[in-house]
């Protein structure tokens, strides 16, 4: 009888000790909340050039550095988790560059053609602007910044139509 309450009792003690690290596994089961699976350091390096690019936007008007950043953040990270921010950014800055404005003149944002340097037009800036903002709207139909970036694209002419899409 005194084997049988030892046995009972070193069991029920370590039913006890077990069930809370049970628990602490119960999401486990449900695998990650988001679909996409994204590399830290990537993201960090990502958030990093969006606070820049909105230093450069939002407080020292230099659009060109702005877009520069932006486009980087789309080239490395497209799955970034704020992408639909960088777009707003991206959009706005190369239709701001359209027009003229900001501190820095659109003649320092170069594009490379082979070997050649090569400067973009206000209509190019403008195709590219539409071209952001409509990534925006139609990949990110929740995003917060989805009003904005409509606004912003009826001034540069309104989104992009697809190719085949008749006018």
């Amino acid at each position: 009888m005194r084997k049988f309450f030892l046995t009972v009792s070193v069991l029920s003690v370590a039913l006890l000790v077990s069930a809370p690290t049970s628990y602490g596994q119960g999401a486990a089961k449900t695998g990650p909340t988001s679909a996409v699976l994204r590399d830290a350091d990537l993201e960090k390096d990502s958030i990093h050039n969006l606070e820049v690019a909105r230093n450069y936007f939002k407080l020292k008007k230099a659009y060109v550095a702005a877009l520069k950043r932006c486009e980087e953040i789309i080239a490395g990270n497209p799955t970034f988790a704020r992408i639909d921010e960088v777009l707003l950014i991206a959009g706005k800055s190369a239709s701001l560059l359209a027009d003229g404005r900001g501190k820095q003149k659109p003649a320092l944002y170069v594009v490379f053609e082979g070997t050649t340097k090569k400067g973009l037009t206000p209509e190019e800036f403008r195709s590219g602007a539409r071209s952001y903002l409509t990534q925006l709207i139609n990949e990110h139909p929740q995003s917060s910044f989805r009003q904005e970036a409509e606004a912003a694209l009826q001034a540069v002419g309104g989104p992009v139509k697809p190719e085949g899409a008749k006018p």
